[in-house]
Parts: C-alpha cells; structure tokens; sequence
C-alpha cells in the first residue's frame, strides 16, 4: 500500500484508520445488503469480485499461480474461512443487528485460541489465557440472556459458530502449502469462496427469485468489495511488514466499538446496557488474548502461535472483516 506525499508516520495512521474503520464498517454493511439481497448470494458476489480481482492484480504483478496442491488446500480452506463462516454470518444478519454481530464475531480471537490449545495442541495453556476465554463467552451468554426479548438467540449462536469455521480455517492455513504471497492465497480463497456461495445461492432457489437490487444494497456491497476487502487487506499487508503483529491486530478490539457506533449513529440501531456490557467484556477478553507474551522458543523449534504470525490466521482472517 503506497502513500506517496504522506509521511510514513502519516502512511501508518491512515493504514490504521483502514482497518480500524473500514472494516468496522463491514458489519453495517452486510446488515443493509442482506436486508435487499438473499444473503448467499450477497456474500458470493462480494468474495467472487474482490477476490477475483485481488488474484488477477496480484498474478498481473508477476506472482506464479499456486501448483495443483496448493489449490486443493486452498479450496478446504476457503470452505471454513469464506463458505462455512459466511454462509452463517449473512444469514443471521437478517435477523440481528449489526452490532450485536460484531460484538458475537469479536470471539474470533477465542476460538482460535480454544482450538490452538485444545485441538491442534499448538499451545500450552495458560491461566491468563483461560481467565481471557472465561471473560469473553461470558460476554456472549450475558448479550444472549440480557437482550433475549430484543432480537432471537439462534442466529446469534449460529455468528457464534461461524466464528469457530473461520477459526479452524485458518488454522488450518499454516499447515497447507500456499503460495509464497499472501495477498495471491487469500485472493484465490475468496474467489473459491465466492464461486461456492452462488453455487449454493443457485441450489437454494435466491436466484430463482426476483433481486430487488436497490441503491443501498448495491452500495453496500461496493463498500465490501472495495472497503472491507480490498483497501482494508491491502493495508493490513502493508502494516505487517513494518508493525509488530500485536499491534497490528488491536483491530480485533477496535472494530467492534465502530460497528456499535455505526449501528447506533447511523442505523438508528438501540444499544442497551447488557450490550455495552457484554461488549466491555468481549473486548477486554480479546485485549488479554493479544497480549499474552510471547512464549520462549525452544532450541530448534519455532514459536506456533497464529495470533502473532504474520504467515497465517490474522493475514487471511482479516480479508474479509
């Protein structure tokens, strides 16, 4: 991501405000496209365009297209991270605020931390990091218990799934061999992503009824694309390769203080106390999480943490906030 009349102290601050507040924004976003648009295809139209043209830039660059291997891992990626997650996440948001959703996805650090320690056997555990994962889903049941009259609790614990499909997907993403530019996998990802999505919007009949596709649905998916795909990625690579990863990933705690205030400022949507509740616990929960040190490396052996890797979970994760 280039700035060129800006400073770099400038370059990092606008980059900052990329993902901090354009990917803040995709949460609004999604909750205005699916209200006009069914939702599979919402979300295939949006991962088929971005990624696609995320690929096409990055192969145009001179970046070798990934082998016949690397396209299968790809693809079972690309079903946690981009089918799984997504089908889950536009669904349920016809039925919950966008809020509310962004508070339930800032989980996505748990998760991932659950299954580090718990699944894959990544990580020791540690009574910080279970102090931090008790805190966090306490957050979740105080939002489901405190707010159950004001929106349904299923779709709320169908976010809550999803964020375990992305969690594993990006697992998932360390061990497969991928092509050596991130921006190429993830394209590739949301490409296959977004092809399965209309695949599935077909087999379920959206297709077969008319789109009413307004200004403000089509507005809203062009800010996904463009946004929260796009421009945000690119500037979260960007700040990778100059930031500690930790700092770069305080967006998990930022973003879901600007969707709020987006859902309340701009979508007329209400915030009660039990959500400014549960939203104080999430986020301190992933503040803990971000800021465990970092485990001593053993002789001969890396440290195998996702959340502070720029190869892996936060890279790809990211793309599509």
């Amino acid at each position: 991501m280039k700035f060129p009349h800006a400073r770099p102290s400038a370059r990092v601050a606008i980059a900052f405000a990329a993902i901090y507040l354009l990917w803040g924004g995709t949460f609004l976003a999604i909750r205005v496209a699916v209200l006009q648009l069914p939702p599979f295809f919402a979300g295939g139209v949006r991962f088929l365009v971005a990624g696609g043209a995320l690929y096409v830039f990055m192969r145009l660059r001179g970046e070798p297209s990934p082998t016949a291997r690397a396209w299968r891992d790809i693809a079972a990626t690309a079903l946690c991270l981009f089918v799984a997650t997504y089908v889950a996440l536009f669904w349920a948001e016809q039925y919950v605020p966008s809020g509310v959703a962004s508070v339930i996805e800032a989980t996505l650090p748990l998760t991932a931390m659950v299954l580090e320690v718990f699944l894959f056997r990544q990580e020791p555990f540690r009574w910080r990091m279970g102090a931090a994962l008790l805190l966090g889903y306490l957050g979740v049941a105080w939002l489901l218990i405190s707010n159950h009259d004001t929106y349904p609790a299923f779709p709320c614990l169908v976010i809550l799934a999803s964020g375990t499909a992305w969690s594993l997907g990006a697992v998932m993403t360390r061990s497969m061999r991928r092509s050596r530019s991130l921006p190429l996998t993830a394209g590739a990802q949301m490409l296959l992503g977004g092809i399965a999505l209309l695949a599935l919007s077909q087999a379920t009949g959206e297709l077969q009824m008319p789109l009413h596709f307004t200004w403000r649905a089509g507005l809203a998916l062009l800010y996904l694309i463009v946004a929260g795909s796009l421009l945000g990625f690119t500037a979260y690579v960007w700040l990778l390769a100059r930031m500690p990863v930790t700092r770069v990933a305080s967006h998990a705690y930022v973003n879901p203080v600007v969707a709020l205030g987006l859902a309340y400022s701009v979508a007329g949507e209400t915030l009660t106390p039990g959500m400014l509740v549960a939203s104080g616990l999430v986020i301190g929960s992933v503040i803990l999480i971000l800021a465990l040190p970092e485990p001593r490396k053993q002789a001969g052996a890396a440290t195998v943490n996702p959340l502070r890797t720029e190869e892996i979970p936060h890279g790809c994760q990211s793309v599509a906030r």
